[in-house]
């Protein structure tokens, strides 16, 4: 009988079996992925509200005191993450439609599945949950000048609060409130709090489902761009080496200990692609389609990056050694 214990230690295979199948299906059926696409907004929903509901609330009011996190988030997310993208599109110069998909997903820290990945990365999810409201409101400050200073005024104009506001009651407030009635139900009753538990079950089989239907819904746009967001991978591949280093870096000078520094890192190498997405898909013509397709194909590297991070992010980039000795 498998346990909830084994099902977490083989998750990375069972994750990876979910890259690979998606990709499968997406490819030897091109037409599924328009019946998946519509399904990964409202499974991600899902996802973080089994996840919410493993999360003791009470304890969000001392996450949101920490100072010392927030400003490394803010360092890290805002200031050192965008000169790494600027060092990158010196590096390895784009076309301009390839250039807006690059800025605009690699430019948003993520505010859903980052927490996921966070706690699955035994790092502290419950601060990157307190901090996504925070995330979320100097994204949308900074994100029009980022563009204009990098790339033009005319790039900075594509800016809409809409699918920000969206995702952000979608993706976190909804969820978040069911999973507050399902904890005050499980106080209340004895079905309550077996409901309760098995949702404990459910953060490792539905980012499987999760990353099935990305990949599924989003590899054939990957595949029919391919020459043209080839040039791309390199900047995707660096960005996703080098912004955990950043971020642990930080996590050192400013002597945030192994839980909170996971999260940082965590935050520092996950992007906002689901939420970019409907940006990219406002630009004119032809240009939608080719940066919609340089946003998808960052979302897929992105996945693969984080099953990486998974194991070496606890086990290598940031290991708690007072654990280890004990």
């Amino acid at each position: 009988m498998i346990s909830r214990e084994n099902l977490e230690q083989k998750q990375i295979g069972v994750y990876a079996a979910a890259l690979i199948v998606g990709g499968i299906a997406g490819l030897v059926s091109p037409r599924a992925g328009g019946f998946l696409e519509p399904l990964v907004s409202f499974m991600i929903a899902v996802l973080l509200f089994s996840m919410f509901c493993q999360i003791p609330f009470l304890k969000l009011r001392e996450a949101l005191s920490n100072g010392r996190f927030i400003g490394a988030l803010l360092l890290v997310n805002f200031i050192l993450v965008p000169l790494l993208v600027f060092l990158l599109i010196k590096v390895f110069p784009q076309p301009g439609p390839v250039l807006i998909g690059v800025c605009l997903v690699l430019l948003t820290p993520c505010i859903d599945y980052v927490i996921v990945f966070t706690q699955l990365g035994k790092g502290n999810e419950k601060l990157i949950l307190a901090s996504t409201p925070l995330l979320f409101v100097v994204q949308m400050i900074m994100l029009p000048f980022y563009l204009w200073l990098f790339i033009g005024t005319e790039a900075s104009q594509i800016v809409r609060m809409g699918p920000f506001i969206e995702a952000f009651v979608y993706l976190i407030i909804v969820p978040l409130l069911f999973a507050l009635a399902f904890q005050f139900l499980a106080k209340k009753s004895a079905r309550g709090f077996k409901i309760l538990d098995f949702t404990a079950w459910l953060p490792v089989p539905l980012m499987a489902l999760v990353l099935f239907l990305v990949v599924g819904s989003q590899i054939d746009r990957v595949v029919k761009d391919f020459n043209v967001i080839i040039a791309v991978i390199p900047i995707y591949v660096l960005f996703h080496i080098v912004s955990p280093v950043i971020a642990r870096t930080i996590a050192f000078i400013f002597r945030i200990g192994p839980s909170d520094g996971r999260a940082l890192i965590f935050s520092a190498g996950t992007r906002n692609s689901l939420v970019v997405l409907p940006l990219a898909l406002t630009l004119p013509g032809e240009m939608a389609a080719i940066a919609a397709s340089v946003i998808v194909t960052q979302t897929v590297i992105e996945l693969i990056a984080e099953l990486f991070y998974i194991n070496f992010v606890p086990n290598l980039i940031y290991r708690d050694l007072k654990a280890n000795n004990n």
